[in-house]
């Protein structure tokens, strides 16, 4: 069975939706509430989607390890052993590798669109492949070296190189176009904004082949005949707060606003709201009379649309981290299970209860993740929901527990995180408590803008507590300086900052501790 169509769902529900909701509103209601067809959408199981730019990316590789093995090989075995020199022939494999590489790119071979069809892909990739080889050719015959390289093993090499990498494509495109029945490859969209501009956003992506969107309906702050409720099709699913609900409780990939860049008071209104969440953010410009130079725009399918906001941490980035975190969190296991056996023991004998204490916080995309600790307060005295605060002298610490907190070895099972259930990584915004507050206040009620933090995974250990702000937040300017910071590093995140962080946090522990209880 093919991808479930989200579209489906909607066409044939939407109709009765709508009507219902307008008589709802006509009976006097005031209030939209949440989209009943937004909360079928949202509780209905979505598979994990594979990055395009991933994909793509593994057809690069795929491509130069086969140019240049097929090299190798024809030249082990032919020309090995039989020739003067083999210099000619270790520049001339990897310099074809990688000059197929810029040539097929040119040719636009390796967007997804293109790896869904064999035959164009194969005319193509084969014109390309020629017109390397006639490049090459003509190098070799205007540096007068023609004699120093078989012309045997060209004419191999550039049969070989063919077959192989027409075969390669022919699997490649196989297994592409599983993925897109499986809906492997989908972009789950949002368009905020309704009426004439919404429609034809709709009809334009919906002519588009190959980019994988789906359209999960429309979101507009309007109530009025400006923006009906069925726009081209999709219903109106309710407000820009109502999208903020709809993206924490469904996967969702891409929201793209319809609106002129003339309402700009009511487009800052919105984003100020949606530039919390991990997800990218377009404006669509195929209405606009205000053009651009095209290398301004970015593209979906044919439709131009402007960047205003991109997931952070996306893609081989993903990867990256993911693989960064395993290696380095596997390591320091076992490198510091003598200190955490050691530790146990100290809590199991100063106090009665568990050694280990797990705790609700926030996660990423805002969602609830248990996160493992060293107990540190009284066993009769826990604070599941940590809704207070400890202090200074706070009296429900144990006396080992005093001594853990302050040098920061209560978090160090929460390497089980990292490594074991995958809801943490090594570096990132720490995870706050669900009932955290300062001053009283709830943290997102303080700092605007909060929830921002959420967009990539939680840390052991971050940015802002490198720096001096760990331990206690009870003023709202604490938390307002650790917010800055856990943006500061989503917004320049690297391997070589995580790096950096996890080097300087030793140090941070013994010079930086004053607000640790």
């Amino acid at each position: 069975m093919g991808a479930f169509d989200v579209r489906d769902l909607i066409k044939v529900d939407a109709a009765a939706t709508a009507t219902s909701d307008m008589m709802g509103r006509s009976a006097g209601s005031t209030t939209r509430a949440f989209h009943p067809l937004a909360e079928r959408i949202a509780a209905m199981p979505v598979k994990p989607t594979l990055s395009p730019v991933m994909i793509e990316g593994l057809v690069r590789l795929f491509d130069v390890i086969a140019i240049a093995a097929v090299g190798g090989l024809v030249y082990w075995l032919y020309v090995s052993g039989n020739v003067e020199s083999s210099l000619p022939y270790q520049v001339t494999i990897p310099l074809l590798a990688v000059g197929a590489l810029a040539v097929f790119q040119a040719l636009h071979l390796y967007h997804v669109g293109a790896l869904r069809h064999f035959i164009p892909t194969a005319v193509r990739l084969t014109a390309g492949w020629t017109t390397l080889f006639l490049v090459a050719l003509a190098a070799f015959f205007f540096l007068k070296i023609g004699d120093q390289v078989s012309r045997v093993w060209l004419a191999g090499f550039y049969a070989g190189g063919l077959a192989t990498l027409l075969s390669e494509r022919l699997v490649v495109t196989l297994g592409v176009r599983h993925l897109t029945r499986m809906g492997r490859l989908e972009r789950r969209t949002a368009i905020v904004g309704g009426g004439e501009a919404g429609e034809a956003l709709i009809r334009a992506l919906e002519a588009q082949r190959d980019t994988g969107l789906r359209v999960c309906g429309v979101f507009d702050d309007r109530n009025d005949d400006r923006s009906p409720d069925l726009v081209a099709g999709y219903p109106k699913l309710g407000t820009i707060d109502d999208l903020v609900e709809f993206a924490r409780r469904t996967k969702l990939d891409l929201v793209i606003f319809t609106l002129p860049i003339s309402a700009e008071a009511r487009l800052l209104t919105m984003l100020r709201k949606l530039w919390v969440l991990p997800i990218d953010i377009r404006l669509s410009a195929h209405m606009s009379k205000l053009r651009f130079r095209p290398r301004s725009y970015s593209y979906i399918g044919a439709v131009p649309v402007l960047d205003v906001f991109d997931r952070p941490i996306a893609d081989w980035d993903i990867v990256v981290k993911w693989l960064f975190d395993k290696v380095v969190g596997i390591a320091a296991l076992i490198l510091l299970s003598p200190l955490m056996i050691a530790t146990a023991i100290a809590i199991k004998l100063d106090s009665k209860g568990p050694v280990f204490f797990k705790q609700k916080r926030y996660g990423f995309n805002n969602e609830l993740i248990e996160v493992f600790k060293f107990r540190s307060l009284y066993h009769e005295m826990a604070d599941f929901a940590a809704a207070k605060q400890v202090t200074k002298d706070d009296p429900r610490v144990t006396r080992v527990g005093r001594f853990i907190r302050k040098t920061s070895i209560d978090e160090l099972p929460q390497l089980f995180n990292v490594v074991l259930t995958g809801n943490l990584s090594l570096v990132g915004p720490r995870p706050h408590a669900i009932h955290a507050t300062a001053q009283n206040r709830a943290y997102e009620q303080v700092v605007d803008g909060y929830f921002a933090r959420h967009k990539v995974k939680p840390g052991i250990t971050g940015w802002a507590q490198v720096n001096g702000w760990r331990g206690e937040t009870d003023t709202e300017d604490k938390i307002q300086r650790r917010v800055e910071h856990d943006l500061y590093y989503i917004e320049n995140w690297s391997v070589l900052l995580d790096a950096y962080i996890l080097f300087k946090t030793p140090l941070s522990l013994v010079t930086k501790n004053e607000n640790a209880y």
